[in-house]
């Protein structure tokens, strides 16, 4: 793209949400939630994702002549590795004790956020030019920044293997997630599971409920301002007692309730004419994606029905295929959520970081593969063999 240039934004509000969109959805009718304007600027505007918290915005902008974006980049500057869930502190530590600087470092990512999705938002996905000049674009970032190295987190497969051609460091990991094969409902779903784990997860279902408690989706228009005020109270206390200090703020949850209500599933658990826990869901095209969970009061089983069954009762209602229920987790497995792969790339500047880093990959890949393999094994589905006198 001989006349083609590079800005770097400083903020979502530099370009306007239509010119972000349009590149954030390639032609589909609106953009994966996470990507939209609405979202990003949300967490600059509320101070989440800000120089304040050691995120610098630095988003890059590849124009065309007429200088309208041809494709977008979310990128940040920054100062540590929280919040990013690909954890490379190891690397960090390593390198500042061998006398060098790991931070700062530029982070291609959406804050806070393990959901896999498209990193390079190219508005004409037949542009083959425009990733490999975003990734000349973000060496040049580095040199500008003295920072030590790019980090692309959670980009599609096809991402990662085109940056691997273009000088990234190729890592893996895995997340739990599941698929739907057509489900009519779930018991549908049930139907393909081994007789014993069915009537594990019926009973889980039951027992959860048991305290008169009733579940609430609310979407759009019914997400109020109180519904928020409630979920707020479980992510804080969730949060304080699982990883201190939440990365998010109620002004946050409050701005992209107005601006992208149709994007949000609130699974509400309520009893005694209250709300006592809570799940945050985005609603994406084809896969519904599982953000915070939270509560004030204990019940058994209540974290996996109002997480993991109501996910999947959505998403079969919804017609979506997928369920991404977001890091970590191998207790979701036994509720149907499989290993499935994730994928990060790595650009780093000095040599020999990268090549004790890059040997360190090749390690940790087969590692990851064995461990995915091993678990799905242990899955719930039935067995081929075995189906014929389950």
């Amino acid at each position: 793209m001989p006349q083609a240039r590079i800005r770097i934004l400083s903020a979502m509000s530099d370009i306007p949400a239509a010119q972000w969109d349009a590149c954030a959805a390639a032609g589909a009718p609106r953009p994966e939630p996470f990507v939209r304007h609405a979202f990003l600027s949300a967490l600059e505007e509320a101070e989440c994702a800000a120089p304040r918290t050691g995120w610098l915005p630095q988003h890059l902008v590849l124009e065309a002549e007429d200088e309208t974006a041809a494709a977008v980049v979310p990128a940040y500057l920054k100062s540590h590795s929280r919040g990013e869930y690909v954890f490379d502190q190891g690397w960090a530590d390593a390198y500042e004790r061998a006398g060098g600087a790991y931070y700062p470092k530029v982070q291609v990512a959406v804050p806070f956020t393990p959901a896999t999705g498209r990193r390079f938002l190219v508005r004409d996905p037949a542009d083959a030019a425009a990733l490999p000049a975003l990734a000349a674009g973000l060496r040049e970032l580095l040199r500008l920044r003295s920072a030590s190295s790019a980090h692309v987190t959670f980009p599609t497969e096809g991402e990662w293997e085109a940056l691997a051609g273009l000088g990234f460091l190729q890592r893996t990991d895995r997340q739990f997630h599941w698929t739907n094969a057509g489900y009519a409902d779930y018991e549908d779903f049930l139907g393909a599971l081994a007789s014993r784990k069915r009537k594990a997860l019926r009973k889980e279902r039951r027992e959860a409920l048991a305290d008169g408690i009733a579940i609430e989706w609310l979407t759009g228009a019914d997400i109020t301002e109180e519904a928020w005020d409630a979920f707020f109270r479980f992510y804080i206390d969730t949060g304080n007692r699982k990883w201190g200090q939440p990365y998010l703020n109620r002004r946050f949850f409050s701005l992209i309730g107005a601006r992208m209500p149709q994007d949000i599933l609130l699974v509400m658990a309520r009893r005694d004419g209250r709300y006592i826990a809570g799940a945050l869901n985005l609603i994406g095209a084809e896969t519904l994606y599982g953000r915070y969970w939270g509560a004030i009061e204990e019940h058994p089983f209540l974290h996996f029905e109002v997480c993991y069954h109501q996910a999947i009762d959505f998403a079969i209602a919804r017609g979506l295929k997928v369920v991404e229920a977001g890091a970590q987790g191998e207790h979701k497995l036994a509720r149907g959520y499989l290993p499935t792969p994730t994928y990060s790339a790595h650009y780093i500047v000095d040599p020999a970081l990268r090549d004790a880093v890059a040997h360190y990959l090749k390690r940790e890949r087969s590692h990851v593969a064995q461990d995915a393999a091993e678990l799905t094994d242990l899955g719930p589905f039935r067995r081929v063999e075995a189906a014929e006198q389950d």
